[in-house]
């Protein structure tokens, strides 16, 4: 699995999250909410220290990374966060 967040769905996570150089963020697997990969299942979003990294992107000196036990939620798709400008917040996007 490959993971992209873009530079401007990086900045909204700086900002919301106050987060600064050298943080990590991490992309988990919750239960409830929507998906276009898993039913019944969604990302929560959270400022975390790795235990074992399954894949990672480094944006703006921030690291978002998925532990390796939520990989499976992926289906075989990698991740790509946008930021919706109408809305503006950040949309995963899950592309083969």
């Amino acid at each position: 699995m490959k993971m992209v967040v873009e530079d401007n769905a990086a900045s909204w996570y700086i900002n919301e999250l106050q987060l600064e150089k050298g943080d990590m963020v991490q992309f988990f697997v919750r239960y409830g909410g929507c998906s276009n990969v898993q039913k019944g299942f969604s990302l929560g979003v959270v400022k975390q220290t790795p235990e074992d990294i399954g894949a990672s992107f480094d944006s703006k000196g921030i690291t978002f990374f998925v532990e390796k036990r939520d990989i499976w939620y992926f289906d075989n798709h990698n991740l790509r966060v946008e930021l919706d400008k109408s809305e503006d917040e950040p949309i995963f996007q899950y592309e083969n």
